[in-house]
């Protein structure tokens, strides 16, 4: 599998060191830092072909459109069959927000699978109407395969299977990964969110709601607030009969105080621990039954394996044609047993000791 690696920063070396051999023969990364290539090329045994993703910064690249076409191209050091093919298999876009529409339908029209980490709702919903883009390329095209979104969808996914109707779903997250996930969780803070209650879509103000939220140890017990996240609008097309979708963020009160101001200081390189809570209520045989599911891990990290098994899986055609969230996924158990062997494990609220 060729793959191209957009965006090398706290997530995106992480996936870099993921994408090892023999699954992954070609690996090219880019990033607009050389400092960050430098420093993730030879964890990965220099078995890349690099580039800077800065337009100004590529000789004779004028724009990402260029930039993209730029992108295809083979890797220097690579099998005989790399080197007859110019056209990546899957496209990891691990870069901060704001041009992974773009990026996707060139590459897609170029015949790559396309991963996207993008958490930005309004990017989120952009991608998702690539969808015929997609289905036309014969390609898939994988929205939000980060933390949250992503790792929740496929939790949600998981549950769903063990109830025969859902009714409303609620997600928590806690932490961040990297600085750029740090800035969009500053700005979903202040922005008005989405809810699906009772067949439309509220507006919920940003910060508000709160709600006290239970993570797998250690981060325990956490207040949650709406704001601008992405999941309710991925799980709307993969449940469209649920009553109600929500969303929240955990918080600290000096997180409500200056969201409505720049950040105060630089983001740190990694965020630290963090975690998701997923809560599903509906019907089995006849009662009402709640299931509720979580992980407790480094956002950065578990973002990393998310996007590396979505983008082997892309490649091996186990995720559908087309644009969709991972609770498009037809098999999660199979996804959440590769990403067990990267470290993450699922915890199920009981309601024993």
């Amino acid at each position: 599998m060729r793959v191209t690696l957009i965006g090398v920063g706290t997530t995106g070396s992480h996936i870099a060191r993921r994408l090892r051999f023999p699954q992954t023969t070609a690996l090219h990364l880019v990033d607009k830092e050389p400092k960050q290539l430098r420093v993730v090329s030879p964890a990965v045994d220099n078995r890349v072909d690099l580039s800077t993703g800065s337009p100004q910064e590529v000789p004779g690249v004028s724009s990402f459109a260029e930039l993209g076409s730029r992108l295809a191209q083979p890797p220097r050091i690579r099998t005989a069959e790399a080197e007859k093919n110019q056209i990546a298999d899957v496209v990891i876009l691990a870069h901060p927000c704001g041009d992974h529409g773009q990026l996707a339908a060139h590459h897609l029209s170029n015949g790559s699978h396309v991963v996207s980490l993008s958490e930005d709702p309004t990017e989120v919903e952009a991608l998702l109407k690539l969808d015929a883009t997609a289905m036309a390329a014969n390609r898939s095209l994988v929205v939000g395969a980060g933390f949250e979104p992503g790792l929740s969808c496929l939790l949600v996914k998981y549950a769903s299977e063990r109830l025969d109707d859902v009714e409303a779903i609620s997600i928590s997250k806690a932490g961040t990964a990297g600085p750029a996930c740090a800035r969009q969780h500053h700005r979903a803070l202040k922005t008005a969110g989405l809810e699906w209650m009772d067949e439309q879509w509220h507006q919920r103000r940003g910060g508000s709601g709160r709600d006290l939220a239970w993570f797998p140890e250690p981060i325990g017990a956490r207040d949650c607030y709406r704001g601008h996240l992405a999941s309710p609008i991925l799980l709307r097309r993969s449940f469209p009969n649920a009553r109600r979708l929500t969303a929240r963020l955990a918080a600290t009160r000096r997180d409500r105080f200056t969201s409505w101001l720049p950040m105060l200081r630089k983001p740190h390189r990694d965020g630290g621990p963090g975690g998701l809570r997923v809560e599903l209520r509906g019907t089995k045989d006849g009662g009402v039954e709640t299931i509720i599911v979580g992980i407790s891990d480094y956002p950065s990290v578990a973002s990393a394996s998310v996007a590396t098994v979505a983008a082997y899986a892309a490649h091996t055609r186990k995720i559908p044609v087309g644009a969709g969230g991972l609770a498009s996924w037809n098999n999660p158990g199979s996804a959440l047993t590769e990403l067990r062997q990267h470290g993450i494990r699922v915890a199920e609220f009981s309601g024993a000791t």
